[in-house]
């Protein structure tokens, strides 16, 4: 029986990712990603958001309160992309709603999402 040598693992993996990469990357992006993080920015987007926090910074979504959501501290950039795309008009109420309710599936959001949508208005 014949040993065949298998070079190791690291060489292997850093030789057949850089292909997957070039190619999966431009593919995700096509894509979508099915909700990728690209806040709009600009002077609408954060004058929004800042209305969103002055207003219902108090409410929760899931278990957190918005302006903890909004606070760099978090580490949360999903609510604030998704705050960003509703007040540009990138995506409707029902999408932000749909979003919101699947990503922070903890506790009662329907204050706090009113709240949001009454800034639009």
């Amino acid at each position: 029986m014949q040993t065949i040598a298998h070079p190791p693992l690291r060489r292997c993996a850093r030789r057949t990712l850089g292909p997957i990469a070039v190619i999966c990357a431009p593919l995700l992006v096509l894509a979508g990603c099915g909700g990728t993080l690209v806040a709009p920015e600009g002077q609408a987007a954060n004058a929004f958001m800042s209305q969103v926090s002055n207003a219902c910074g108090k409410l929760n979504i899931g278990s957190q309160p918005i302006d903890y959501l909004m606070n760099d501290d978090s580490n949360d950039s999903y609510f604030l992309d998704e705050v960003s795309k509703l007040g540009t008009g990138e995506i409707d109420r029902d999408t932000f709603r749909s979003d919101i309710d699947s990503f922070y599936p903890a506790g009662d959001n329907d204050a706090a999402l009113a709240c949001i949508f009454r800034q639009l208005d």
